[in-house]
């Protein structure tokens, strides 16, 4: 089942054209780019389509691709982390609503601390994920961390897009190291529709030399920093201290070794659990048979989609799951309900 989006363009300081996505209705979440994206074809990737899902749902969450990558403009000169702000601020005042949330994944974790410190009237919240607030190369303590960020993008330049498995691995398992085939397919897939290689190792190699770190203490927005203790991209140690640095930030710890992440793992509804609270919306007007029952926001989601009137199938596709793993959740959502079919299931998930 394909989720609908509209698709648009804004234009950049520069001219540079970049493509900008809409999916749901509701309080604004604008993503801040991050390394490669492609708006069109994230909509079919069993990695970002839950993503999509997920915070679409209440809320109207808005992305964009990076200068260079998926849908904007690829032929373009400056690839500067400062093109990159002057892109995000394009794309905020494109959004007419005075106030939005700002959502910040690994490097558009810089970003948007930078944009948040810029435009503090703009921001109700901040969320950061899996961020960090110095790039490898300004982190870098000895000549071995310094030649480990040069290597990476001079392998980048040799392997990127390549019909090369080993090279392929190498890439996936450093974002989605637990992965299904199916996900580890998409993101080699991802390289060779997404940039170049000379396009994807001059970003990253701009984006090591981030350093945001002292503005974040400037920062005065409410703030919620999420990271994974395995993250094999960006280490934990770089969530720590971003939530030291920014005042009264709440900072989660999540178990998972994935720098993306997935949604058949446990620390998924563990994070949509924290943001939810955090922005607010605890679903508390939840019916009461449904709250007593204790069903997990996984669990609370997938009723959802029965609610709706969906087979096992349409939810495996709307949810990025198995018909299997839908059906044995269904099974213990059904229990804790004290229900024993879809139809009574949908009645308590209607009941006032």
């Amino acid at each position: 089942m394909k989720l609908g989006q509209t698709l648009g363009f804004c234009t950049s300081a520069d001219g540079t054209r970049i493509a900008v996505a809409s999916c749901g209705k509701g309080q604004v979440i604008l993503r801040a780019a991050h390394w490669l994206s492609h708006v069109d074809y994230d909509v079919q990737s069993p990695v970002w389509r839950p993503w999509l899902h997920a915070l679409s749902a209440g809320n109207r969450f808005v992305r964009y691709d990076p200068r260079g990558c998926g849908l904007s403009d690829r032929h373009i000169a400056d690839l500067s982390v400062d093109a990159w702000h002057a892109d995000l601020d394009a794309v905020a005042q494109s959004i007419e609503e005075p106030r939005f949330v700002l959502l910040g994944l690994s490097q558009g974790g810089a970003l948007a601390i930078a944009f948040a410190a810029r435009h503090p009237e703009r921001v109700s919240h901040l969320v950061l994920l899996n961020a960090y607030g110095q790039g490898a190369r300004v982190r870098a303590q000895t000549d071995v961390e310094r030649l480990e960020a040069e290597t990476l993008v001079n392998f980048i330049r040799v392997g990127w897009g390549r019909d090369n498995p080993a090279f392929a691995q190498f890439f996936t398992n450093l974002f989605i190291p637990d992965g299904t085939p199916e996900q580890h397919r998409w993101w080699g897939d991802l390289e060779r529709l997404t940039a170049t290689g000379d396009v994807a190792a001059q970003l990253l190699w701009n984006m090591q030399g981030i350093d945001v770190l002292e503005l974040a203490t400037s920062l005065h927005v409410s703030t919620l920093i999420a990271h994974c203790r395995g993250d094999m991209r960006v280490p934990f140690d770089q969530g720590r201290k971003l939530a030291a640095a920014i005042p009264r930030a709440r900072f989660v710890p999540l178990e998972s070794k994935n720098h993306v992440l997935l949604p058949d793992e446990p620390a998924w509804p563990i994070f949509l659990a924290e943001l939810s609270a955090f922005l607010g919306q605890d679903r508390s007007m939840l019916p009461r048979a449904v709250r007593e029952a204790g069903l997990t926001p996984a669990e609370t989601a997938l009723l959802d989609l029965v609610a709706e009137g969906l087979d096992n199938l349409a939810i495996a596709a709307r949810a990025g799951k198995s018909v299997k793993t839908v059906r044995n959740q269904l099974s213990v959502i059904f229990g804790k309900l004290g229900v024993r079919s879809r139809s009574q299931a949908i009645v308590v998930a209607l009941s006032g």
